[in-house]
């Protein structure tokens, strides 16, 4: 981890234990503790401090790219997952929320307008 690096990244998992954690603790009102160090999208390990779920934050052109493809996949793979029978999420919400992660990916890759 370099001390001296300026960047913003964004964590390989694009912030997923912060949000389950943040659950949890909404949920049943307990809280753990999150790691002070975490992998980025561009592999390196930095302090959490210096990562952000937020588009116009990323400063490091890695992780954004990192950002753009993990969006774009999960889209994917929400629309894939409201087809299959039992899944309790309907596929217009599904689409919401993989239009959601398209307009994420585009902000990652620049092109939002």
């Amino acid at each position: 981890m370099g001390e001296s690096d300026p960047h913003i990244h964004v964590e390989t998992n694009l912030n997923a234990d912060a949000a389950v954690r943040n659950k949890i603790a909404s949920t049943f009102g307990l809280a753990s503790d999150l790691p002070g160090v975490v992998t980025t999208g561009c592999e390196l390990r930095v302090p959490r401090a210096m990562t952000s779920p937020l588009p116009a934050r990323v400063t490091c052109l890695a992780c954004r790219e990192h950002a753009h493809r993990q969006h774009l996949r999960s889209a994917e793979q929400l629309e894939r997952l409201s087809r299959m029978p039992g899944m309790n999420v309907s596929s217009a919400q599904a689409r919401l929320a993989a239009d959601k992660h398209r307009g994420l990916a585009k902000r990652f890759s620049g092109m939002d307008t």
